[in-house]
């Protein structure tokens, strides 16, 4: 109720919290993505059923339902598919939400050759786009594949410890 006492909450206050989990990182990028997979309305807030929605699928959904949100994330334009360079988009934010634990130029190239590496193993048919369907039967058939790439979902779920992220 303090945070947002008319049961929305905006961007600017969803980055502002978000800060605070992650004060060693940049938050900024990472957090639009967070947001516009929450906003499911997109009405450019996230009123209360949302949040209890995306908590509830981030702490306790089955594995259909968190697939269903990541691809929400990494889909930055809602065009139902992800292309190689919405993929460096989320890894590079979500290496740049993690902290200065790695020199930026080091992280940056890091980032790049791990979205790089994900694309090329889930785009199987190599038509420069993955489908819903490639993502998640690359997820669904790599369980380390999908704890990464469904751990950035999780990362919406502020309650959780930032070491979960490390892992």
């Amino acid at each position: 109720m303090r945070d947002c006492p008319n049961g929305e909450l905006t961007r600017d206050s969803f980055i502002q919290i978000y800060r605070q989990f992650f004060p060693r990182g940049r938050a900024e990028n990472f957090c639009e993505h967070v947001f516009r997979a929450f906003d499911t309305d997109t009405s450019g807030k996230i009123d209360f059923k949302e949040f209890l929605q995306a908590i509830n699928i981030t702490s306790q959904g089955t594995p259909d339902k968190k697939l269903d949100m990541a691809f929400r994330m990494y889909d930055c334009n809602g065009d139902g598919s992800i292309d190689e360079m919405e993929m460096r988009r989320i890894i590079s934010a979500i290496y740049e939400l993690i902290g200065d634990e790695i020199e930026k130029g080091e992280r940056q190239m890091e980032a790049e050759e791990r979205a790089m590496n994900i694309f090329i193993m889930m785009d199987k048919n190599s038509d420069g786009i993955i489908s819903r369907e490639e993502f998640v039967d690359g997820c669904l058939n790599d369980e380390q594949l999908y704890q990464l790439l469904t751990q950035s979902s999780r990362l919406g779920d502020t309650r959780g410890s930032q070491s979960s992220l490390e892992d």
